[in-house]
């Protein structure tokens, strides 16, 4: 579905960096049942609903995917961003946050989450984008 604002772009998305205390990136692996990425790592993240704004967005995925109790400050927003993936042009809004604590309850969308540290991101398959 297009995004009436821009033609061009096929979808907007928000994706939450999410980094713990010894500087280690929050990793999710999606469910191999997932329409995009299935069996494939990567952040927190979802399209931007009509009438929602990036922001909106990104807290109502994180609540989604990690529950509610996870504790976050957050650091900074970035974009948006262009990028082309899976045939098409996508706006990305990045939210970049640090975990104070609590406990990371996964819904359905993912089956493990993994702690990952920044050099070794690399080795893990991710998802385009």
């Amino acid at each position: 579905m297009k995004s009436s604002s821009k033609p061009d772009i096929e979808g907007r998305f928000a994706i939450n960096v999410i980094e713990n205390s010894q500087n280690e990136l929050l990793f999710l692996k999606r469910h191999t049942e997932t329409e995009i990425g299935p069996g494939l790592w990567g952040f927190s993240a979802g399209h931007i609903e009509e009438q929602e704004t990036p922001e909106q967005c990104s807290i109502r995925e994180i609540r989604e995917e990690l529950g509610t109790d996870i504790q976050l400050n957050f650091i900074r927003e970035f974009g948006p961003v262009i990028d082309r993936f899976y045939g098409g042009k996508f706006q990305l809004y990045l939210y970049h946050y640090a975990c104070t604590g609590g406990t990371i309850t996964l819904n359905r969308e993912h089956t493990e989450y993994q702690w990952v540290n920044k050099k070794n991101y690399k080795s893990y398959r991710v998802v385009d984008g």
